[in-house]
């Protein structure tokens, strides 16, 4: 698979916002993903966050130049593939708690207007610990990228 490319996708089933507000417990000006598309069941998805200029952080990041933060980046990556995660049968009612972040790369700015693709692959679920590899894109050039440690609890 290419890194630097975002990858042709075709969803098998899509999460929209209302649902993912059932699913995840992150509330507006947290939450992070406007939509999830799922390519593989428990697998691989896509998360979707518009980017809007009345965001609350760009009032502090920048406000003569607004960027939009790396970390809260790297969180929509995280809410994508809990939001695919834990919309599982085994895993209705827990929470996925993110508990380590490596390798984490930031390539470009984000700025408003821009629309992110959070593209998500879980690597390995065993037990209550997963791990994952999430990378973000703006049209076709990667923004930011991590490999993620998640808990389920």
């Amino acid at each position: 698979m290419n890194e630097t490319k975002p990858p042709v996708h075709k969803p098998v089933r899509i999460i929209l916002c209302e649902e993912i507000l059932k699913i995840i417990p992150h509330r507006y000006p947290f939450l992070l993903v406007d939509r999830v598309e799922i390519i593989e069941e428990n697998k691989s998805c896509v998360g979707i966050k518009c980017v809007t200029a009345n965001e609350l952080y760009f009032h502090g990041h920048f406000p003569q130049k607004p960027i939009m933060p790396g970390v809260l980046i790297i969180e929509g990556i995280a809410q994508t593939g809990a939001a695919m995660m834990m919309h599982l049968p085994e895993t209705k009612n827990r929470f996925a708690y993110l508990a380590g972040i490596r390798s984490a790369k930031f390539r470009r700015q984000v700025i408003p207007g821009e629309v992110l693709k959070f593209y998500v692959e879980i690597l390995r679920l065993k037990g209550k610990v997963g791990k994952a590899r999430g990378r973000a894109f703006v049209e076709n050039e990667l923004a930011a990228e991590a490999d993620l440690t998640f808990a389920l609890a």
